[in-house]
């Protein structure tokens, strides 16, 4: 006698359902875009104990709702997504859109430097309600150009969520060339925008060109966004809006409407603190800064340890002088 096939599982059904559906979405986001504009924050990722601080998590996440942010990136560089294991790291991430409850988006950082953790990690991240995702360029293993585009266009076909590629030379020792940046944007309606930390408004100049103008550049070092807005960015994913979220939405808000004199104004009020929470690498300085505020236990995962107390001082005199400390 013939026995039936028992019926789907509701997960796998459920499950079908979405992956039929990310082919569709990912070719109606080609008329979305810009999808990522203003100021998007870096989250820390708050430890005490060893452990993520989920109550600190939340208050951060309140002090940017209240000041105006457009979104948070939890779970990327400033948020130590290095030493985070995969457990905490979809953890992060749906705390984050749990405490958002839809105030701003959230761009889960889940990129890495092995495509198949990346593809786990980003489709985790939308199945936990996340609006976007950021991509960082594969780090270490060096790719070539190819192998780029096919890293990132491997993990834009397993989702339908908006990526944001992230070239960051300085840490990855490659950059996304422009030509593969064209190339991923024509093939893949789902990248969307890049976050620029190359450190020269000359590529943006180049990126801005070569892209359609929906293609969204975000700055991704404070001290450039206003140069890099000056051709073609539009916005910031920001250290810095961590300890001064306000200020700095309103800076870029204020380039973004025409109010240049303002935008400005804002920048050179808080260079300063740009400069300074760069004194030591990213995120020591930004977490101390949110310690000496009593929002975080001052914590860190090794290899990253405290400031010492030379680069402390001057890092506290600067949160003095940009009225941030008393």
């Amino acid at each position: 006698m013939s026995v039936s096939p028992a019926p789907p599982s509701l997960f796998t059904r459920a499950q079908s359902r979405f992956e039929n559906l990310c082919c569709s979405s990912r070719d109606l986001l080609a008329s979305a875009r810009p999808l990522f504009t203003g100021v998007y924050t870096a989250l820390i990722s708050p430890f005490s104990n060893g452990q993520l601080d989920e109550t600190a998590f939340k208050r951060l996440i309140e002090l940017q709702v209240k000041a105006g942010v457009d979104g948070v990136v939890p779970v990327g560089t400033t948020g130590e997504a290095p030493t985070i294991d995969f457990e905490e790291h979809i953890r992060a991430i749906e705390l984050a859109v749990h405490y958002s409850r839809g105030r701003f988006k959230v761009m889960a950082g889940t990129g890495a430097n092995s495509t198949a953790e990346a593809v786990h990690l980003t489709k985790s991240a939308e199945y936990a309600g996340a609006d976007g995702s950021l991509q960082v360029c594969p780090y270490y293993n060096k790719p070539s150009q190819e192998g780029l585009y096919a890293h990132f266009s491997t993990i834009a076909k397993s989702t339908s969520l908006p990526i944001c590629l992230y070239s960051i030379p300085g840490r990855c020792n490659v950059e996304i060339g422009i030509d593969t940046v064209v190339r991923l944007a024509a093939d893949c309606p789902n990248i969307t925008a890049i976050k620029e930390a190359g450190g020269t408004p000359d590529r943006v100049s180049q990126l801005r060109a070569a892209l359609d103008n929906k293609f969204c550049i975000l700055s991704g070092d404070d001290s450039m966004t206003l140069p890099f807005m000056a051709v073609g960015a539009k916005g910031v994913i920001s250290v810095a809006s961590n300890v001064v979220p306000r200020q700095l939405t309103k800076m870029v808000h204020a380039h973004l409407k025409g109010d240049l004199k303002t935008a400005l104004k804002l920048h050179e009020k808080y260079y300063p603190l740009f400069r300074d929470l760069f004194i030591e690498t990213n995120p020591v300085p930004v977490k101390a800064a949110l310690a000496m505020r009593g929002l975080v236990v001052e914590e860190y995962r090794l290899p990253l340890v405290k400031m010492n107390p030379k680069n402390r001082r001057q890092l506290r005199a600067t949160l003095k002088a940009c009225g941030v400390l008393k």
